[in-house]
Protein backbone atom coordinates (compact mmCIF):
# COMPACT_ATOMS: atom_id res chain seq x y z
CA UNK A 1 0.00 0.00 0.00
CA UNK A 2 2.52 2.44 0.93
CA UNK A 3 4.78 2.04 -2.16
CA UNK A 4 1.60 2.49 -4.53
CA UNK A 5 0.83 5.55 -2.24
CA UNK A 6 4.62 7.04 -2.79
CA UNK A 7 3.84 6.17 -6.42
CA UNK A 8 0.83 7.62 -6.81
CA UNK A 9 2.20 10.81 -5.49
CA UNK A 10 5.14 11.12 -7.74
CA UNK A 11 2.75 10.85 -11.03
CA UNK A 12 0.36 13.48 -9.29
CA UNK A 13 3.62 15.39 -8.58
CA UNK A 14 4.95 14.86 -11.96
CA UNK A 15 2.08 16.24 -13.37
CA UNK A 16 1.75 18.89 -11.89
CA UNK A 17 5.33 20.29 -12.85
CA UNK A 18 3.95 19.55 -16.49
CA UNK A 19 0.92 21.63 -16.30
CA UNK A 20 2.80 24.35 -14.08
CA UNK A 21 5.50 24.73 -16.82
CA UNK A 22 2.81 24.30 -19.56
CA UNK A 23 0.86 26.97 -18.01
CA UNK A 24 3.68 29.55 -17.65
CA UNK A 25 4.57 28.61 -21.35
CA UNK A 26 1.25 29.30 -22.49
CA UNK A 27 1.16 32.13 -20.48
CA UNK A 28 4.72 33.57 -21.99
CA UNK A 29 3.55 32.94 -25.54
CA UNK A 30 0.08 34.91 -25.02
CA UNK A 31 1.69 38.18 -23.29
CA UNK A 32 2.99 38.29 -26.89
CA UNK A 33 -0.40 38.80 -28.60
CA UNK A 34 -1.05 42.59 -28.08
CA UNK A 35 -4.67 43.08 -28.11
CA UNK A 36 -6.14 44.68 -31.52
CA UNK A 37 -7.86 47.30 -28.65
CA UNK A 38 -5.00 48.22 -26.68
CA UNK A 39 -6.86 48.11 -23.82
CA UNK A 40 -4.61 47.14 -20.19
CA UNK A 41 -6.10 44.40 -18.37
CA UNK A 42 -7.11 47.33 -15.75
CA UNK A 43 -9.40 48.70 -18.22
CA UNK A 44 -10.98 45.07 -19.51
CA UNK A 45 -11.81 44.86 -15.92
CA UNK A 46 -13.19 47.98 -15.37
CA UNK A 47 -15.22 47.48 -18.57
CA UNK A 48 -16.17 44.26 -17.78
CA UNK A 49 -17.29 45.07 -13.87
CA UNK A 50 -19.32 47.97 -15.39
CA UNK A 51 -21.30 45.94 -18.23
CA UNK A 52 -22.35 43.06 -15.23
CA UNK A 53 -24.19 46.72 -13.48
CA UNK A 54 -20.89 46.06 -10.65
CA UNK A 55 -19.89 49.35 -9.47
CA UNK A 56 -19.02 48.83 -5.67
CA UNK A 57 -16.36 46.90 -7.01
CA UNK A 58 -12.45 48.57 -7.29
CA UNK A 59 -9.76 47.23 -9.54
CA UNK A 60 -6.32 47.62 -8.42
CA UNK A 61 -2.83 46.39 -8.33
CA UNK A 62 -0.76 44.39 -6.30
CA UNK A 63 3.06 43.43 -5.94
CA UNK A 64 4.11 39.97 -7.39
CA UNK A 65 3.46 37.28 -10.09
CA UNK A 66 0.15 35.34 -10.15
CA UNK A 67 -0.72 36.94 -7.24
CA UNK A 68 -4.16 37.89 -9.22
CA UNK A 69 -7.09 37.53 -7.11
CA UNK A 70 -10.41 38.77 -5.78
CA UNK A 71 -11.39 39.43 -2.78
CA UNK A 72 -14.78 39.74 -1.55
CA UNK A 73 -14.56 41.59 1.87
CA UNK A 74 -12.87 44.31 0.41
CA UNK A 75 -14.52 44.02 -2.59
CA UNK A 76 -11.33 44.37 -4.62
CA UNK A 77 -10.81 42.94 -8.24
CA UNK A 78 -6.72 42.22 -7.40
CA UNK A 79 -4.23 42.00 -10.62
CA UNK A 80 -1.19 41.28 -10.51
CA UNK A 81 1.39 44.22 -11.53
CA UNK A 82 1.75 42.73 -15.45
CA UNK A 83 -1.28 41.78 -15.50
CA UNK A 84 -2.38 45.06 -14.69
CA UNK A 85 -0.59 47.20 -16.56
CA UNK A 86 -0.31 45.27 -19.90
CA UNK A 87 -2.09 44.88 -22.99
CA UNK A 88 -2.41 41.07 -24.07
CA UNK A 89 -4.42 38.20 -24.52
CA UNK A 90 -3.40 36.81 -21.52
CA UNK A 91 -3.60 40.07 -19.44
CA UNK A 92 -7.44 40.25 -20.48
CA UNK A 93 -7.73 35.94 -19.72
CA UNK A 94 -6.68 36.67 -16.04
CA UNK A 95 -8.35 39.78 -15.85
CA UNK A 96 -11.71 38.98 -16.73
CA UNK A 97 -11.38 35.54 -14.60
CA UNK A 98 -10.74 37.11 -11.63
CA UNK A 99 -14.03 39.85 -12.48
CA UNK A 100 -15.70 36.54 -12.67
CA UNK A 101 -15.27 36.55 -9.62
CA UNK A 102 -16.52 39.30 -8.78
CA UNK A 103 -20.06 38.78 -10.63
CA UNK A 104 -19.87 35.59 -8.71
CA UNK A 105 -20.37 37.59 -5.48
CA UNK A 106 -22.89 39.69 -7.02
CA UNK A 107 -25.24 37.65 -8.18
CA UNK A 108 -24.45 35.54 -5.08
CA UNK A 109 -23.11 31.92 -6.92
CA UNK A 110 -23.84 28.98 -4.52
CA UNK A 111 -20.76 27.39 -4.70
CA UNK A 112 -18.57 30.72 -4.27
CA UNK A 113 -20.70 30.88 -0.71
CA UNK A 114 -19.85 27.62 0.63
CA UNK A 115 -16.29 28.00 -0.37
CA UNK A 116 -16.38 31.31 1.41
CA UNK A 117 -17.81 29.74 4.38
CA UNK A 118 -15.52 26.80 4.27
CA UNK A 119 -12.57 29.62 4.27
CA UNK A 120 -12.35 30.40 8.00
CA UNK A 121 -12.99 26.68 9.13
CA UNK A 122 -9.81 25.52 6.49
CA UNK A 123 -7.34 27.94 7.54
CA UNK A 124 -8.27 26.68 11.39
CA UNK A 125 -7.45 23.03 10.22
CA UNK A 126 -4.51 24.30 8.08
CA UNK A 127 -2.70 25.85 11.33
CA UNK A 128 -3.21 22.13 12.96
CA UNK A 129 -3.13 19.26 10.50
CA UNK A 130 0.55 18.96 10.22
CA UNK A 131 1.18 18.57 14.35
CA UNK A 132 -1.97 16.15 14.73
CA UNK A 133 -1.39 14.13 12.06
CA UNK A 134 2.15 13.17 12.90
CA UNK A 135 1.52 13.14 16.47
CA UNK A 136 -1.39 10.85 15.40
CA UNK A 137 0.61 8.36 13.61
CA UNK A 138 2.98 8.42 16.12
CA UNK A 139 0.80 7.95 18.75
CA UNK A 140 -0.63 5.11 16.81
CA UNK A 141 2.46 3.35 16.36
CA UNK A 142 3.27 3.51 20.22
CA UNK A 143 -0.10 2.61 22.24
CA UNK A 144 -2.43 1.15 19.05
CA UNK A 145 -4.54 4.10 19.40
CA UNK A 146 -5.98 5.81 16.54
CA UNK A 147 -8.25 8.30 17.77
CA UNK A 148 -5.98 11.48 17.82
CA UNK A 149 -4.94 10.26 14.28
CA UNK A 150 -8.94 10.25 13.30
CA UNK A 151 -9.24 13.63 13.84
CA UNK A 152 -5.98 14.83 12.06
CA UNK A 153 -7.86 12.36 9.01
CA UNK A 154 -11.31 14.87 9.63
CA UNK A 155 -9.23 17.91 8.99
CA UNK A 156 -7.28 16.67 6.25
CA UNK A 157 -10.91 16.07 5.41
CA UNK A 158 -11.79 19.82 5.21
CA UNK A 159 -8.87 20.68 3.19
CA UNK A 160 -9.59 18.11 0.22
CA UNK A 161 -13.37 19.25 -0.18
CA UNK A 162 -12.56 22.76 -0.21
CA UNK A 163 -9.80 21.64 -3.08
CA UNK A 164 -12.96 20.15 -4.71
CA UNK A 165 -15.07 23.02 -4.11
CA UNK A 166 -12.83 25.44 -5.37
CA UNK A 167 -13.25 23.21 -9.03
CA UNK A 168 -16.55 24.45 -10.22
CA UNK A 169 -15.71 28.08 -8.47
CA UNK A 170 -12.61 28.65 -11.08
CA UNK A 171 -14.41 27.26 -13.67
CA UNK A 172 -17.40 28.95 -13.73
CA UNK A 173 -15.43 32.51 -13.33
CA UNK A 174 -13.79 31.53 -16.82
CA UNK A 175 -16.80 30.65 -18.16
CA UNK A 176 -17.86 33.97 -17.36
CA UNK A 177 -15.37 35.81 -18.41
CA UNK A 178 -15.11 33.79 -22.02
CA UNK A 179 -18.78 34.74 -22.49
CA UNK A 180 -18.38 38.27 -21.73
CA UNK A 181 -14.67 38.52 -23.59
CA UNK A 182 -16.70 37.51 -26.73
CA UNK A 183 -20.00 38.77 -26.25
CA UNK A 184 -18.75 42.37 -25.65
CA UNK A 185 -16.74 42.32 -28.64
CA UNK A 186 -13.54 43.02 -26.47
CA UNK A 187 -11.83 40.31 -28.11
CA UNK A 188 -11.08 39.37 -31.54
CA UNK A 189 -11.99 35.49 -32.41
CA UNK A 190 -7.56 34.57 -32.09
CA UNK A 191 -7.77 36.65 -28.95
CA UNK A 192 -10.56 34.78 -27.38
CA UNK A 193 -8.98 31.58 -28.25
CA UNK A 194 -5.40 32.57 -27.00
CA UNK A 195 -7.70 33.90 -23.78
CA UNK A 196 -9.62 30.56 -23.80
CA UNK A 197 -6.26 28.25 -24.04
CA UNK A 198 -4.81 30.16 -20.88
CA UNK A 199 -7.61 29.70 -18.47
CA UNK A 200 -8.08 26.15 -19.25
CA UNK A 201 -4.41 25.35 -18.24
CA UNK A 202 -4.77 27.49 -15.31
CA UNK A 203 -7.85 25.46 -14.15
CA UNK A 204 -6.10 22.22 -14.59
CA UNK A 205 -3.51 23.30 -11.71
CA UNK A 206 -6.47 23.26 -9.65
CA UNK A 207 -7.73 19.76 -11.03
CA UNK A 208 -4.25 17.79 -10.12
CA UNK A 209 -4.10 19.87 -6.42
CA UNK A 210 -7.46 18.56 -5.87
CA UNK A 211 -6.86 15.35 -7.29
CA UNK A 212 -3.32 15.53 -5.00
CA UNK A 213 -5.44 15.97 -1.69
CA UNK A 214 -7.85 13.23 -2.34
CA UNK A 215 -4.78 10.89 -2.95
CA UNK A 216 -3.11 11.87 0.56
CA UNK A 217 -6.53 11.76 2.36
CA UNK A 218 -7.26 8.20 1.20
CA UNK A 219 -3.50 7.37 2.41
CA UNK A 220 -4.21 8.53 5.79
CA UNK A 221 -7.45 7.15 6.24
CA UNK A 222 -6.11 3.79 4.64
CA UNK A 223 -4.39 3.91 8.28
CA UNK A 224 -7.37 4.05 9.91
CA UNK A 225 -9.15 1.06 9.00
CA UNK A 226 -5.83 -1.01 7.61
CA UNK A 227 -3.92 -3.97 10.41
CA UNK A 228 -1.96 -2.44 12.73
CA UNK A 229 1.54 -3.09 12.12
CA UNK A 230 3.60 -2.76 15.27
Amino acid sequence: MVNYYYLLLLLIFLISVIVQNKLKSKFDYYAGLRLRNSMSGKEIAEKMLMDNNIKDVEVISVPGQLTDHYDPVSKTVNLSEAVYMQRNAAAAAVAAHECGHAIQHAVGYSMLRLRSKLVPVVNFSSKLLQFVLFAGIMLMALSGSKTLLAVGVMLFAVTTVFAFVTLPVEYDASNRALQWLEKSGTVSVEEKAAAQDSLKWAARTYVVAALGSLAQLVYFASMLYGDKRD
